[in-house]
C-alpha cells in the first residue's frame, strides 16, 4: 500500500470520528447560587477599617501572630491539605502525559550458536518504540483540565485550613486573656470575702453579731474560693489547648501569654462589601466547591467519551549489528503502525452505568456548591448580627457594672458601721461580681465576633490567582 493511499485511509477513519465528538455535551461547569442583593445585618463600617490581607499583623500583637504561625506549621489539617496539593499536581502531570506519545528505548545483546556446525555469532540491537492514542473526542484533554481544577481546589482547601487554624488560635488566645481577667476578679472577691468572714467571726464572738451572720460570711468565702479554683482550672485548660495547637512548650507559651496580657490586642474593624455575591468570592471553601463542580462536569464528558471509538497508533525504529567469523552486518529497521481502531460493541451496560454514575456525582456537586454558598452567607450574617448585638450591649454593660460597684462600695461602708447585714453585703458583692464578669464576657464575645467575621470572609482569598477558564470546549477545534 502506498503512503498516499494510507494517509487517505487514515483521514477517512479519523474525520467521521472527530465530527461525531461534537455530539458529546458537558453539564454546566458554572451554576447559579442565588444570594440576596445586600446583607440584612448592618455592616461594621465604623472608624478605620482594615483589609483581610495580613489582618492579624494589623492587631499590633506579635505574640498572637507567632502563635498562629506556629499552629499553622504544626496543624495536621494544613499538612493534609499540602499533601492533597502534591497529589493533585502528580495527577495533573500524569493526565497531561497521556496527551503525548509514549516512547520506550530497548537495547539487547547476545552471543550464541544458533545451530550445530555454525560459527559463533554476536548480535547487538537497539531501538525506539512509540505509541500514541489520538485523542479524537478530547477526553484526555478534558481530563487534564479537570486535574488542573483539582489542583486549584486543593490550594483553596489549604488556604481554608490555615484560616480555620488561625481563627481557632485567636479564639483560644482571646479566651485565655478573658479567663485570666475573670480569675483575677474572682481572686480579689475571694480575698475580700475572706476578710469579711474574719471580721464577722470576731464580731460574733464578741456578741455583737449573731452566729448565723458568721456562718453566712464563712459560706460566702468558701463559695468564692471554690469559684476562683474552678476559674483557675478553666484557664489552665485553655492554655493546654493552645499548647496542643501550637506544639510549643507550655512554659514558653505561658511566657508569651503573660507578655501579651500587658498590652492586649483589640481587633481592627474589617471592610465588608455590601454585595454578598462579591463577598463570598473571597471564601476558599466556596471556590473549592466550584472547582469540584468543574471536575465532576468533566467526568461526565469523559464517561461519555468512553462510548466512542478510540484510535491508537504505534511505531518503532531500530538498528541491528550482527558479527560472525569476522563479518559484520548492519541492519536498520522501522515500522509505522499498526493503526488500531477500537470500537465499543457490547459491555453489558458498563459504559452507560459509568455515565449515569458521573451524572449523579455532578448533581451532588451542584447541591453541595449551593449549600456551601448558603452557609457562607449565613456565617457572614451571623457574625454581623453578633457584632451589632455586642456593640449595642456594651454601653449598658458598662453602666450596669459601674452602678453595682457603687452599690457594693456603699454597702461595705454601711456594713462597717453596723448599718447593713452580712446578707446585704453578700448580695451586693454577688451582683457586682456578676456585672464585671458580664462585661468581660461581652468583650470576649465581641473579639470572637470579629474573628468569626474574618473566618466568614475567607482571609482575603483571591480566586483569580488560581482560576482557569471553565468554558473551554470539550473537543478542541
Amino acid at each position: 500500500m502506498s503512503a498516499s493511499i494510507f494517509y487517505r485511509l487514515l483521514t477517512a477513519i479519523a474525520l467521521p470520528l472527530a465530527l461525531s465528538a461534537c455530539a458529546i455535551t458537558l453539564p454546566e461547569a458554572q451554576v447559579d447560587a442565588p444570594t440576596a442583593p445586600q446583607w440584612q445585618a448592618p455592616l461594621p463600617h465604623q472608624g478605620a477599617v482594615g483589609s483581610l490581607s495580613r489582618w492579624w499583623q494589623q492587631q499590633g500583637d506579635p505574640e498572637l501572630v507567632a502563635l498562629i504561625e506556629a499552629a499553622q506549621a504544626a496543624a495536621p489539617s494544613v499538612a493534609q491539605a499540602l499533601s492533597r496539593i502534591e497529589a493533585a499536581r502528580a495527577l495533573q502531570a500524569a493526565t497531561t502525559a497521556v496527551l503525548l506519545p509514549n516512547v520506550n528505548a530497548a537495547l539487547a545483546g547476545s552471543r550464541s550458536v544458533t545451530q550445530p556446525g555454525l560459527p559463533l555469532a554476536s548480535s547487538v540491537q537497539a531501538g525506539l518504540q512509540a505509541s500514541w492514542e489520538l485523542d479524537l473526542v478530547g477526553a484526555n484533554r478534558a481530563a487534564s483540565r479537570a486535574a488542573q481544577a483539582q489542583i486549584e481546589g486543593a490550594q483553596a482547601q489549604w488556604h481554608d485550613a490555615r484560616v480555620s487554624i488561625a481563627a481557632e488560635v485567636a479564639n483560644l488566645y482571646f479566651g485565655s486573656h478573658t479567663c485570666q481577667a475573670v480569675l483575677e476578679l474572682a481572686q480579689q472577691d475571694a480575698a475580700s470575702r475572706a476578710e469579711t468572714a474574719r471580721l464577722t467571726d470576731a464580731m460574733a464572738k464578741a456578741g455583737l453579731l449573731p452566729a448565723a451572720s458568721a456562718a453566712l460570711a464563712h459560706a460566702g468565702a468558701a463559695e468564692s474560693r471554690s469559684r476562683a479554683t474552678q476559674q483557675a482550672a478553666q484557664c489552665d485548660l485553655t492554655v493546654k489547648a493552645l499548647v496542643a495547637l501550637t506544639a510549643l512548650p507550655e512554659p514558653d507559651l505561658r511566657q508569651k501569654m503573660a507578655r501579651a496580657r500587658a498590652a492586649p490586642a483589640q481587633p481592627r474593624p474589617l471592610a465588608v462589601t455590601a454585595v454578598p455575591a462579591q463577598t463570598i468570592t473571597q471564601r476558599p471553601d466556596v471556590f473549592a466547591a466550584e472547582r469540584a463542580l468543574v471536575v465532576t462536569s468533566v467526568e461526565v464528558g469523559v464517561a461519555k467519551a468512553q462510548r466512542y471509538p478510540r484510535l491508537n497508533l504505534s511505531g518503532s525504529i531500530g538498528r541491528l549489528r550482527y558479527d560472525s567469523e569476522g563479518v559484520t552486518t548492519n541492519l536498520n529497521t522501522w515500522s509505522f503502525g499498526p493503526l488500531v481502531l477500537s470500537l465499543p460493541v457490547f459491555d453489558g451496560g458498563q459504559r452507560a452505568a459509568n455515565v449515569t454514575a458521573a451524572q449523579a456525582r455532578y448533581g451532588e456537586a451542584v447541591t453541595l456548591y449551593r449549600a456551601v454558598v448558603r452557609q457562607a452567607v449565613r456565617e457572614v450574617e451571623e457574625a454581623l448580627v453578633n457584632l451589632q448585638a455586642t456593640e449595642a450591649r456594651r454601653d449598658d454593660a458598662s453602666v450596669s457594672a459601674r452602678g453595682y460597684m457603687q452599690l457594693l462600695a456603699a454597702t461595705q461602708a454601711r456594713h462597717a458601721q453596723g448599718l447593713a447585714s452580712v446578707m446585704e453585703l453578700e448580695e451586693a458583692r454577688r451582683m457586682a461580681l456578676a456585672s464585671e464578669s458580664t462585661q468581660l464576657t461581652l468583650q470576649l464575645e465581641r473579639h470572637r465576633a470579629w474573628v468569626a467575621l474574618y473566618r466568614a470572609l475567607g482571609d482575603g482569598f483571591d480566586p483569580s490567582a488560581t482560576a482557569v477558564s471553565v468554558n473551554q470546549p470539550f473537543v478542541a477545534p
